[in-house]
Formats: C-alpha cells, structure tokens, sequence
C-alpha cells in the first residue's frame, strides 16, 4: 500500500542567509492562528467542517480546524469559524480574536497579515 506525499505548500520568509533557508507550512500558521484566538476569552473552539467534527470525536485533533490561510508573496490572509460561549459580546470577541491572531502571526512567522475574518459559526450554551 503506497502512501501518496502529502502536497504541502510552504513559503520562505528567509533565503540566502549564512546558515540556509527558513520555509513555514501554511498549516502551521493555520494552527497558530487557530490556537491564538483558542486563547480569547469568549472562543469555545474554532469550528470546522463535519468531516473534521468526526475526526475530533473519534480523538484526532486538527488545530487548524475551522481555519484557512491564503500566504501572498507580501501577506496573510486568515479566515476563520468560531464558535463562542453564550454571554459574550461577538463584536468585541471577534475583535480581540482579529488582534491577537494578527499580533500571533506576525510575532511567530515575521510575515504580514492583511486581514483577519471572522465568521461566527456556533454559540456553545452550557447548562447548570
């Protein structure tokens, strides 16, 4: 049973150095900004499409679930589902989402992010 390689795109943020190359794999700054807007207060979760609900259940994690990045040359483009816990203001979440997501990327990676969208998918309600 062959095993197809799984195509990957990754971007360099720096070449011709002394010591080599720097590549970062769009999924990895999927799960940073994923796990970044985990950290609001007022995020559930990211939310996903079912196939990654399933894939969650069964133990697997994606911590990339629920979030896509587009990487231009010169910038990042996040567009992400949340889910929010009831009570929570979702312009101001949303908006400390897009903040730290972008401070996130931009510390970690050095690439530019040009915009953080927010969609939210879910209020999670939980009973006393």
């Amino acid at each position: 049973m062959n095993k197809e390689p799984e195509i990957r795109n990754t971007y360099k943020i720096h070449e011709n150095g002394k010591v080599g190359e720097v590549q970062i794999a769009d999924e990895v700054v999927a799960v940073i900004a994923g796990l970044a807007a985990t950290e609001v207060k007022g995020v559930s979760a990211t939310s996903g499409n079912v196939t990654n609900e399933i894939a969650g259940k069964l133990g697997k994690k994606n911590l990339s679930k629920g979030v896509k990045v587009m990487v231009n040359e010169d910038a990042v483009s996040v567009d992400m589902a949340l889910t929010l816990e009831y009570g929570y203001g979702i312009p101001e979440v949303a908006k400390q989402v897009q903040e730290k997501v972008k401070l996130a990327i931009e510390n970690m990676t050095g690439l530019q992010v040009q915009d953080v969208n927010v969609r939210i998918a879910g209020v999670n309600i939980v009973k006393e």
